[in-house]
């Protein structure tokens, strides 16, 4: 694994990803922001096969509007929703009322999204595929 392939990787990742959301404003910073954390994440590991099938299912999603474009459209969505809740506290707290604050010291908003996530590591191990 060289330098070169990580970069070339990441590169063609990042475009294909551009592409299956079409370029839409909200869409293309969550896709880079997740891209650029998976690429800086030190416990990561590259494997081409992985990256490779991967490339695949987001040239699909990109070309058709099929399965593919609604699973990269739902996951991008819902990691827009989730980096948005998890904001500056501050401001979270200053808008939010005494009744929402509560909400969200219940256990359950704090597993909200392990099911989620789980579902997506399970379609990355059937698929062989690397999203996130």
């Amino acid at each position: 694994m060289s330098n070169q392939e990580l970069v070339h990787a990441y590169r063609h990742l990042l475009r294909w990803s551009l592409r299956a959301v079409q370029f839409s404003k909200p869409a293309r910073f969550v896709v880079r922001d997740t891209l650029r954390a998976a690429f800086r994440d030190k416990n990561g590991t590259f494997e081409p096969s992985r990256v490779k099938s991967t490339l695949w299912f987001l040239e699909s999603a990109a070309t058709y509007v099929g399965v593919e474009h609604k699973i990269i459209k739902n996951l991008v969505h819902v990691r827009y929703i989730q980096k948005k809740s998890t904001g500056p506290w501050r401001i979270r707290a200053q808008t939010l009322s005494k009744t929402q604050q509560r909400a969200l010291k219940d256990p359950v908003y704090e597993k909200e999204y392990e099911h989620f996530d789980k579902t997506i590591a399970m379609l990355n191990d059937t698929m062989n595929l690397c999203l996130r």
